[in-house]
């Protein structure tokens, strides 16, 4: 571990790290925002996807899910790299693979062209781990856990921006290249502001780079996420979905083999099921299947016409996004105060805050939908709820590694947090197919608030996950 840069060389009241952090994490922020931009720019499109490419919502739900998945597989990988090579260097990565995949997306004329390109977009989400990375290697330690919760409420704000400018795009014209067109170019701009400000100083790893790791995790997780999605329309019972749930379960023996065994894993199993390790990562799957499903059931919701439905606010593309306007600024305050809570209580309790709030949101949804102040009280408490959350969870995941270690321990983090987004994204999109308006393709009302119980279910188990690890963990002030 010579030359990793910790705090703890250093003498009291000193600090090894560089000064001038204030670039470095403006453009980190905005790298991140850019990133979630693309998580959710397609998703007001969803219903729009749907008729311009007479697909089913299952179907249509794969460009969503596409970007997640891709995520999933490329975060532990680059995090790794970004050990081995450089964390700014990885950045830089990711963001021209999602300048590419934003062209691709934006040129594409059938909807097996659009999910190629946003996988390659999905590429991307490794950005948030190499940057929480750069983050501890970089700043003062007391200035670490703020930075963290700035970086991580990006998530959600550009989640929100991604979706309002859709909004505004899609009043326009029907077309759904200009988004990506705007993808793009945020992308490219990001990148410049990057590789001008940005610094990396931590210290590289050696090792070797595990692509059998990497090929058989995205053989299993897509094994998993095509059964869950077409349970519905297969039969759950059916050859082929049995045989993809059996086929996910042997590769993903394999890989744990695999990961066992070599000397160098995508994936060190001890940062993932570890004593201090297991909680966070299992709070931040169930927070990423929480947020993940609330963007997409969100969207339909928002736009479905109650004349013919029953349900829902009449609202359009932009409406999606002005509803989630709430989100955007309670997240970015909370999100700035999490610092300060954590440092009283400790970032599992901080946690547990925040899934609460989380958890609270969607509980609300579920009771009462019907007029527009609903949405709005959601979003401003599901903001509140991330905003701290999210924040918390970033600090959590790497505080108990050595630095040599934080950008993969970040990136395993990232990586079960994305799989649980990837899980939500076919799990909601089954109960949504699977009950539907007599003869038609519509969902009713019921199936929507199943989804939103269950997502509260989702976000109160991490809560009760972070208790548990806060007692078993206790916050020790200043240390």
């Amino acid at each position: 571990m010579t030359g990793v840069p910790t705090t703890a060389a250093a003498p009291p009241g000193q600090d090894v790290r560089p000064a001038h952090t204030g670039l470095t994490l403006l453009a980190l922020a905005v790298a991140g925002m850019v990133v979630s931009v693309q998580q959710t720019l397609v998703i007001p499109l969803l219903p729009q996807l749907m008729r311009h490419f007479d697909a089913s919502v299952t179907d249509v739900t794969w460009v969503f899910t596409a970007s997640l998945l891709a995520g999933a597989v490329a975060t532990p990988l680059l995090s790794r790299f970004g050990d081995m090579y450089g964390k700014k260097r990885m950045v830089l990565l990711t963001l021209a693979l999602l300048v590419a995949g934003s062209v691709i997306c934006a040129l594409s004329g059938s909807l097996a062209v659009l999910i190629a390109g946003r996988a390659l977009q999905g590429v991307s989400s490794a950005l948030i781990p190499l940057a929480i990375g750069m983050i501890r290697d970089t700043f003062p330690v007391a200035r670490i856990t703020t930075a963290i919760g700035i970086v991580s409420a990006t998530m959600g704000v550009g989640g929100s921006i991604g979706m309002i400018v859709t909004g505004l795009i899609a009043d326009r014209t029907s077309n759904h290249h200009p988004v990506f067109w705007i993808a793009a170019g945020l992308g490219a701009a990001a990148l410049v502001l990057i590789g001008a400000t940005a610094r990396d100083v931590g210290a590289r790893a050696g090792g070797r780079p595990d692509i059998a790791g990497a090929a058989l995790l995205a053989a299993w997780l897509v094994c998993l996420l095509l059964a869950i999605s077409q349970g519905n329309a297969w039969g759950w019972t059916s050859a082929g979905v049995l045989g993809l749930f059996g086929a996910a379960a042997a590769l993903c023996a394999v890989w744990t083999a695999v990961e066992l065994r070599v000397r160098d894993p995508l994936v060190r199993l001890g940062l993932l099921v570890g004593p201090r390790s297991l909680s966070a990562n299992l709070a931040s799957a169930l927070l990423g299947f929480s947020m993940f499903a609330a963007f997409t059931l969100i969207s339909g919701f928002v736009q479905s016409p109650s004349a013919r439905t029953g349900y829902g606010l009449d609202g359009s593309v932009l409406d999606v996004g002005l509803y989630m306007l709430p989100s955007t600024v309670t997240m970015l305050v909370f999100s700035a105060l999490a610092g300060r809570i954590s440092a009283r209580i400790g970032p599992a309790h901080t946690l547990a805050i925040g899934s609460a709030f989380a958890g609270l949101s969607y509980l609300w949804l579920a009771l009462s939908n019907s007029h527009s102040w609903d949405m709005l009280a959601f979003s401003a408490i599901q903001g509140v709820g991330f905003g701290i959350a999210y924040a918390a969870l970033g600090t959590l995941a790497v505080q108990h590694v050595p630095m040599s270690q934080s950008g993969i321990a970040s990136g395993i983090n990232s990586l079960v947090r994305t799989t649980g987004g990837s899980v939500a994204g076919a799990v909601t999109a089954s109960i949504l197919a699977g009950r539907v308006l007599a003869g038609t393709d519509v969902p009713t009302l019921g199936a929507y608030e199943l989804c939103f119980w269950i997502v509260a279910a989702g976000a109160a188990l991490a809560a009760l996950v972070a208790v548990a690890h806060g007692l078993r963990h206790p916050h020790r002030t200043g240390g």
